[in-house]
């Protein structure tokens, strides 16, 4: 009786195909990714480079870069096209910020904090009011921020204070929301307010309020350490009366959206994150091909070369983690609630490590402002902190481990 032949993967046609596949799939971004990469590189060169330590020394809040974002086209970049916006996903979305952070994270937040409001729009399936926002963010008539931070509630959100109640037709909202990115001048803002503390997050609801409300004002403007340029501060609700048609969802599910909206936006920083790190090698690995120590290039020292060696091979792993978790966002893919957490963590202590020893490689030059490394290296310092402290991301990371376990 024959025997049919099974073409197995260690069979010659099965090697064949196998190693057809991989020539075709390099773990490469599509050319059409690239070109936008190289676009939006040129762009960030060329416009935004040359007032990055400037935007970084006065902390102000750069509209001329702004408007070369919107000029671009660079601000609808991320948004479906039915809502105005370019497309191109999650991934060309992480794209823009990697190569924006490069030169400049406070620019980078400028679409990133956009972003980040219009997500629980999206998992709220609340598609008027994403359409409205995403419109007017693509158009340039919108800036948006997200509230979701107390003074008390940092990485315990189901413990905010900010309270919500019905008054007729109306919500009335009250309470502080802190280290608010893009706050005062932002004009749309996703408030996260809870009917009844004692609820936990249970009680939760969420909110569009516009600026321009009766009872929304902002504390102090926060001088901080890094990110500058990109103004943050409180956000203060005081009998803040708005349309009971504000209410984003259901109510009773804002912690919910605001979890879910954390999965999609911890790659971006994530990215940003990779785009911090990658501008300081740059800027490193250049210099020590320059600089003359014992009468040869730093460069050619081994323990320079390690360095170098190092910081390219992070950066290199954490690209391939940020792409997966964005490419993940992009297909609605479960796991990326464990990629989004191990990509941001993964990247934003990979970036701090990867600045400070750029400043290292830089010696007394990197520790001064003239060299935009120590910028970086401030700059680097909160992607570590905030969607979610690193600690939370191992939190998060662990507690999948376990679930996969079974423990």
């Amino acid at each position: 009786m024959a025997v049919e032949a099974r073409e197995t993967p260690w069979s010659s046609g099965g090697r064949r195909r196998f190693r057809a596949r991989m020539a075709e799939d390099r773990f490469e971004l599509p050319r059409e990714l690239e070109e936008f990469r190289a676009i939006v590189r040129q762009i960030a060169e060329e416009r935004i480079a040359p007032r990055a330590a400037e935007i970084d020394e006065t902390d102000e809040w750069p509209e001329d870069v702004y408007k070369v974002l919107v000029d671009n086209d660079l601000m609808a970049v991320g948004y479906p096209e039915e809502f105005g916006g370019s497309g191109g996903g999650s991934l060309a979305f992480g794209l823009l910020i990697e190569e924006l952070a490069r030169v400049s994270a406070g620019v980078s937040l400028i679409p990133g904090v956009c972003k980040l409001g219009v997500v629980p729009l999206r998992v709220a399936g609340d598609r008027d009011k994403e359409r409205s926002m995403t419109e007017g963010i693509c158009r340039g008539d919108i800036l948006m921020s997200y509230a979701l931070t107390e003074p008390g509630a940092g990485s315990d959100p189901a413990a905010m204070t900010t309270r919500y109640a019905h008054e007729g037709d109306a919500f009335v909202l009250s309470g502080t929301k802190r280290f608010i990115t893009g706050a005062g001048v932002s004009q749309a803002y996703i408030v996260f307010a809870t009917a009844d503390p004692s609820r936990k997050a249970k009680g939760v609801s969420a909110f569009l309020v516009m600026r321009d409300d009766p009872g929304v004002s902002f504390g102090r403007k926060e001088d901080k350490m890094g990110i500058r340029g990109s103004p943050t501060r409180e956000v203060i609700l005081e009998d803040c009366r708005i349309p009971a048609d504000r209410l984003i969802g259901q109510e009773g599910e804002g912690f919910a959206y605001a979890m879910q909206t954390l999965d999609y936006s911890r790659p971006a920083i994530a990215a940003q994150a990779l785009g911090i790190a990658q501008g300081a090698f740059d800027v490193s690995s250049r210099y020590a091909t320059e600089r003359q120590q014992f009468g040869q290039r730093i460069v050619d020292f081994e323990a320079i070369q390690f360095m170098l060696a190092d910081m390219a091979m992070k950066i290199e792993a954490s690209r391939l983690l940020v792409y997966r978790a964005l490419a993940l966002c992009d297909a609605g893919d479960p796991r990326m609630t464990y990629f989004s957490a191990t990509a941001k963590c993964f990247a934003s202590d990979a970036a701090m490590e990867i600045t400070t020893n750029a400043v290292q490689i830089l010696g007394g030059y990197g520790y001064i402002r003239e060299y935009p490394v120590e910028r970086m290296m401030r700059d680097a310092k909160i992607t570590q902190i905030y969607e979610g402290t690193n600690q939370i991301q191992r939190v998060v990371v662990a507690r999948h481990i376990l679930k996969s376990l079974g423990a």
